[in-house]
């Protein structure tokens, strides 16, 4: 239940809230751009991504991008970029020449800080040598390449438009084109998966030495074609053993998990994410994009752009779709929800830090995560225990309690 902010006293967790203070500093700052167009969509995904035309719009989405940054930029002044991440959809379906004027146009309204993350989603079907080494000429200096499976017939049954082969090929492409920084997506849990299976795909995606890796659970989600027609996937205790099986190979290789589902070597966590996990701002641009951004007096924004393309390019229509204002009751719950996904949690003090409200607003919802053996009892950090991590949704539930 949502409650209007100028009611007083909130609660949270059965404490009464103080009123939300001023930010003292406010967080990194953050772009996400979003490429909607894919050359097929695939059964199970649920995100804003829709099937190409022949001829990609591309100098009308650039134009289109940086006015719907132009209208962001009121609340970002004087700020720096810490990273970017083009996500989709297939950004890599765009050329060179259209995202190299989008970089510079970006750059020229937001600086970069000098030692920017720029990530760039790319699927092993659209790779082309001479395309991506032009990509790193740009300043885009990490990759992240949609593998899901090695497996012919577990690609096939995915939707996926590449094969094993051109999925190995991609990973020493993308080294050969510069990119000593790129992450490797892997799907667990697939149809008909085995043990076997799985950890097959696990290790050849490891002798492939990206430098992280996304590795999660294929989940059956709404709006789908698998939700619709879904496919027989592995029982409940081979996904255990999959599980169980996968992080211990994955930490035998030197792949640290620092989040729910990623996986990193040493120095290699994709700082974008990080960013959006401990709770920093991001402005979101393109179709369906989503973005937030805090403001000094203490107001922390959520907004949402227009979803379809075709409405997204239309001048007649907004880019923004909405925005909301997020409210003292609502603040905790949606930084928790983010920070205990971090294996390592966040310091204690990000949270007053990044919603103006005071750790004492935390207490009750604390210390019944901490008696339940959800919630690590360190008082210098927030951090989710082995526990809490595998029940995450029953962990937060104690702080809406």
């Amino acid at each position: 239940m949502i409650h209007d902010s100028s009611v007083s006293p909130l609660i949270f967790g059965g404490a009464a809230q103080s009123p939300r203070a001023a930010l003292p500093v406010l967080p990194p700052l953050a772009l996400y751009i979003h490429i909607p167009w894919c050359v097929r969509k695939c059964p199970y995904c649920d995100f804003n991504s829709h099937t190409a035309s022949p001829v990609l719009p591309e100098e009308e989405y650039v134009d289109a991008l940086l006015a719907d940054l132009d209208q962001d930029l009121h609340a970002v002044y004087g700020r720096e970029l810490s990273s970017i991440f083009f996500g989709g959809g297939t950004p890599s379906l765009f050329s060179a020449e259209a995202l190299g004027r989008l970089l510079k146009g970006v750059e020229q309204r937001i600086p970069f800080a000098s030692d920017i993350e720029i990530t760039l989603e790319a699927n092993p079907g659209t790779f082309e040598q001479e395309k991506f080494v032009a990509y790193r000429a740009l300043g885009i200096n990490r990759l992240s390449i949609g593998i899901q499976s090695f497996q012919e017939e577990k690609l096939k049954a995915l939707g996926r438009i590449h094969n094993g082969d051109e999925a190995v090929r991609a990973a020493g492409m993308a080294r050969q084109a510069g990119f000593d920084n790129f992450n490797l997506d892997l799907m667990h849990g697939l149809p008909d998966q085995s043990l076997d299976d799985a950890l097959s795909d696990l290790r050849q995606a490891i002798a492939l030495k990206p430098t992280h890796l996304s590795w999660y659970q294929l989940t059956l989600e709404p709006n789908t074609v698998f939700w619709n027609q879904p496919p027989t996937l592995p029982e409940d205790d081979t996904l255990w053993d999959i599980q169980e099986a996968g992080q211990a190979l994955l930490a035998e290789h030197g792949y640290a998990q620092y989040e729910v589902s990623a996986y990193a070597q040493p120095g290699r966590p994709a700082r974008h994410n990080l960013n959006y996990w401990s709770f920093g701002d991001f402005i979101g641009i393109g179709a369906g994009a989503h973005g937030k951004l805090s403001h000094p007096d203490g107001r922390i924004v959520r907004t949402w752009k227009t979803r379809l393309p075709k409405d997204y390019l239309n001048p007649a229509k907004s880019f923004k779709a909405g925005e909301k204002a997020l409210t003292n009751e609502e603040l905790p719950f949606d930084f928790l929800m983010n920070a205990l996904r971090l294996t390592a949690g966040v310091e204690s003090r990000l949270y007053p830090e990044r919603t103006g409200l005071s750790l004492e607003s935390l207490a009750e919802g604390r210390r019944e995560a901490e008696q339940s053996g959800l919630l690590q009892v360190e008082p210098s950090r927030l951090a989710a225990t082995e526990r809490g991590q595998l029940f995450l949704n029953d962990l937060l539930q104690t702080f809406l309690s």
